[in-house]
């Protein structure tokens, strides 16, 4: 038998961890002393022990690590349970790399100023548009694209079932309310009565607008928009709605898309 300390270093684990394992049931001792409350552990109870720090060390939480020694799982089951914490796994680390992405963006937006020279002001024509609507809690690319994407693609698929024969690229739409007003639309030459397939008719008015082509993923598009609202209080203007963004390249690799954010604005 070992005393709680020695059993500790020989499991290269703390005393205090393996008290905590004895209170929650985890691995209790072998034998405890009724008059001290010494807890003493036999050699065999290492191998209990080392499987409890191996599955802790998969990402296993201790009540997910009891349940499956005190089901004592056969080879299969062990397998699809850790199949099963991999793909978590997996899923956790795309998620911390969109994250580094986003954080990576907005450094090299504080680094390197976009040029106002770079923003172009142009007459956008009054347009028919059709398309898609939904709201997302913030303009930050974790609201932003789950709303934006889905969107896009449900616009897709209706197209071809409507009348409706686009007249020009995908535009997105966004409108700030008590949420983010966002629209999927392509201009069109339409009427409303036609078959839409469930695609709303909008109509938006010409109006002057600051314009500026961003180019790479759109889920790193902030330091862009944040190029444009420096320009209108520089110039002091006010920003009009529905801010646009108008997606003329959109290759496979996100790194080569080509998008013109169009910020209209009002004049004097």
């Amino acid at each position: 038998m070992f005393a709680i300390g020695e059993f500790a270093r020989h499991g290269r684990v703390s005393i205090r961890m393996l008290r905590h394992y004895d209170a929650i049931g985890l691995l209790r001792p072998a034998h405890v002393d009724p008059a001290t409350g010494y807890r003493s552990y036999t050699a065999a109870q290492l191998a209990d022990l080392n499987r409890i720090v191996a599955l802790k060390d998969l990402g296993f939480s201790l009540d997910q690590v009891a349940t499956m020694i005190a089901g004592d799982p056969s080879p299969a089951e062990l397998r699809t349970m850790l199949t099963l914490r991999r793909a978590q796994l997996e899923t956790a680390v795309a998620e911390s790399n969109a994250r580094l992405a986003q954080v990576e963006a907005r450094l090299r937006g504080l680094e390197a100023e976009i040029p106002a020279a770079d923003i172009i002001v142009k007459e956008l024509p009054a347009v028919r548009l059709v398309g898609l609507t939904a709201t997302a809690a913030s303009f930050t690319p974790d609201d932003i694209t789950p709303v934006v994407h889905p969107l896009c693609a449900e616009l897709g698929r209706r197209l071809p079932d409507s009348d409706v024969r686009p007249a020009g690229r995908l535009t997105c739409l966004y409108e700030q309310a008590d949420e983010i007003v966002v629209r999927a639309t392509v201009p069109a030459a339409v009427d409303a009565g036609g078959n839409l397939n469930g695609l709303e008719v909008l109509d938006l008015p010409g109006i002057r607008a600051a314009t500026l082509v961003h180019r790479g993923p759109i889920d790193q598009v902030l330091p862009s928009w944040q190029a444009l609202a420096r320009w209108l209080e520089e110039n002091d203007r006010s920003a009009a709605e529905p801010a646009r963004e108008l997606y003329l390249d959109t290759p496979e690799d996100p790194a080569g898309w080509v998008t013109e954010l169009q910020q209209p604005f009002l004049t004097a």
